[in-house]
């Protein structure tokens, strides 16, 4: 099957290749043992030729078999072509020539492909946050040319052995390899799952390195370092590579891949912080061989400390610019952006803490969007959202800029007038917000018009001590409000705070008293004027609480409803009714075809299980359906 001109390959074919690379790897590392072994630059040289033509190979399989991002092939190929064209000219002309520094400018361009490729990856992959990985990778560097000055590149000009270009190009390649490094673990530590061809890429740049600083050792002077060895790890670096492009996860090395639950900072807070303290302790113990070299170290130790500077800048710019994204996050309401309910209350209580000495009377008023469910419901809730934001616009706009608007939860809103003398300034208020809310909101479904209740509730010393009070005043009246029929406005007074202790007190009471035998039925007798029999009964409930205390079911019922305790005393009031029907038709105090009536709430119509309810009583009760 072709696609776009490349091949698929079946799951079996798939697991095949995957084993071949890492088949690759041991045949790599055997191949690095004998190079290593056999000191034969002949036998060297031709598995470096072996190794290259094999990563040749492995890519032309890749592109077929996994379909490898074009960057990443291309990459590599150029990163190849220029080892060897560099690996062929090194050793060419004699360490004095200015000839020697073409092999070493064609090894600095392979370090420049890896580290853009790299960067590149890390970007891709990462894709947060890129400025802090390039900064770090620039202490990395500078620390690791520092160190690579002072071991390296500068006994080997002081010997005489390289020019001066000669030797630039060499503490850069050698600089730059640092940068590979710390990008390379900056990846393999970073925040998104490792893939099997990240851990290859990371060995294969491993080994190349490593090849790099055994050059480098040979070429100063100071350490006998055979070229063999250092052609033992780029050895085993190509095959590494050929297992990169053969293992199917090849496809997916751009990619961003799934986060990890917890971002790895500590390798790269050592890394960065090592960079810095190993060249101050070299700095520190060691002395300058001449002028050169004591100009070197100035420069090179003011960059690290300019780039520490700027970075330790940036981390405090970024943690600063963070705290204030969460503290605002944490202050705000996210759809509306307007302050949360514990921004609100910090406002109220200000308010109420300078409201004595001020002379005022700080008001507070609740609303709360009418039959919003139903918007929810029958538009969606992104149509809600958008009734929300809709609605907090026209707050804002309706009211004075002193006055504070806020959203507490769902469809509540609150505002604060601190400046409020007394009532008629929150009246004056509350009517504002009512006409805000005459004209309909123009939805993608069509104009839909919003009402509000609104309570207001403001500051007296003798009914409220804090926020929170002055707070659950207001929402007080707006349940007021609520109940006189919304749209309208209701201001809070004592009375309200001791009707909704009293409901309070009925509701948590109404849970035990199914349990505790509090209810019970009376039974009101239907009669048939005609004949003047009783031919049935209409079941009604009463409540009696332990104290004597009689409920009256319009106080109690509703709540009931609401709470959805109905469902239970439903069922019991179900059966009770009917086994007493049964217990009189068996007595012979009414006909046997006497009916029973048992009022039934919506909220148990509602109730899947209410047919099995009513079947149930019927049959325990003995009572024929009809």
């Amino acid at each position: 099957m072709q696609i776009l001109g490349c091949s698929t390959v079946s799951p079996v074919n798939s697991k095949l290749i995957d084993r071949v690379a890492w088949l690759m790897v041991g045949v790599g590392i055997v191949a690095a043992a004998v190079t290593a072994v056999a000191n034969s630059m002949n036998l060297s040289n031709a598995m470096y030729l072996l190794a290259t033509a094999q990563l040749a190979a492995s890519v032309l399989v890749s592109v077929r078999a996994n379909n490898p991002k074009r960057v990443v092939w291309v990459s590599l190929l150029v990163i190849v072509a220029f080892s060897i064209a560099g690996q062929l000219l090194d050793g060419s002309f004699s360490k004095e020539s200015e000839l020697q520094s073409i092999p070493d400018a064609l090894f600095l361009i392979v370090q420049i492909v890896l580290v853009a490729g790299l960067l590149f990856i890390v970007a891709r992959r990462l894709g947060s946050d890129p400025t802090s990985v390039l900064v770090d990778g620039g202490i990395v560097a500078l620390g690791a040319w520092f160190l690579l000055w002072v071991v390296f590149l500068q006994p080997s000009i002081g010997a005489g052995q390289y020019t001066v270009l000669d030797s630039a190009l060499r503490g850069i390649t050698l600089a730059t390899s640092a940068i590979v490094v710390f990008t390379l673990v900056t990846l393999v530590f970073g925040d998104t799952k490792r893939s099997p061809a990240v851990w290859l890429m990371t060995g294969a740049i491993c080994l190349t390195l490593i090849g790099d600083l055994l050059y480098a050792a040979e070429s100063s002077g100071r350490f006998g370092v055979a070229d063999h060895f250092a052609n033992a790890a780029y050895i085993a670096a190509l095959f590494t590579a050929s297992a990169i492009f053969l293992h199917s996860s090849v496809s997916s090395l751009v990619d961003q891949g799934p986060l990890l639950p917890k971002r790895p900072m500590m390798g790269r807070l050592v890394t960065t912080t090592m960079a810095l303290l190993i060249p101050v302790v070299v700095l520190s113990l060691s002395r300058p061989a001449d002028q050169q070299d004591r100009v070197v170290r100035a420069i090179s130790i003011f960059v690290l400390s300019a780039a520490v500077t700027l970075r330790v800048v940036y981390s405090i710019r970024v943690n600063a610019a963070s705290q204030r994204e969460l503290t605002h996050l944490s202050q705000t309401d996210s759809l509306t952006d307007l302050p949360n309910r514990a921004m609100m209350l910090s406002h109220i209580n200000h308010a109420i803490a300078t409201a004595a000495s001020e002379k005022r009377s700080p008001c507070v008023l609740f609303i709360d969007v009418d039959r919003f469910k139903n918007i929810n419901d029958s538009l969606g809730h992104q149509a809600g959202d958008y009734v929300l934001i809709a609605m907090a616009q026209r707050l804002k706009h309706a009211l004075p800029e002193h006055c504070i608007v806020g959203r507490i939860s769902g469809d509540e809103f609150v505002i604060l007038d601190p400046t409020s003398r007394q009532l008629t300034d929150a009246m004056h208020l509350a009517d504002r917000i009512l006409e805000s809310f005459y004209e309909p909101l123009p939805l993608r479904q069509g104009d839909v018009f919003v009402s509000a209740s609104i309570g207001v509730a403001t500051f007296r010393a003798d009914t409220a001590n804090s926020a929170e009070d002055l707070l659950r005043h207001a929402d007080t009246a707006m349940y007021r409000a609520k109940d006189a029929g919304r749209n309208c406005v209701a201001v809070f007074d004592e009375s309200m705070l001791q009707r909704v202790t009293q409901r309070l007190s009925v509701e948590t009471a109404l849970y035990r008293a199914l349990e505790r035998r509090e209810l019970r039925l009376v039974h009101q007798p239907i009669i048939d004027i005609d004949l003047g029999d009783v031919v049935g009964f209409e079941a009604l409930m009463r409540w009696q609480r332990d104290d004597g205390s009689m409920i009256s079911p319009a106080e109690f019922i509703p709540i009931a409803e609401e709470t959805g305790t109905i469902v239970p005393i439903g069922a019991w009031a179900m059966l009770e009714a009917l086994t007493h029907l049964r217990g009189w038709i068996s007595e012979g105090i009414c006909r046997r075809d006497a009916t029973m009536s048992v009022n039934v709430s919506p909220r148990q119509l509602q109730d899947p299980n209410f047919v099995a309810v009513v079947n149930e009583a019927l049959l325990r009760a003995h009572v024929p359906a009809d």
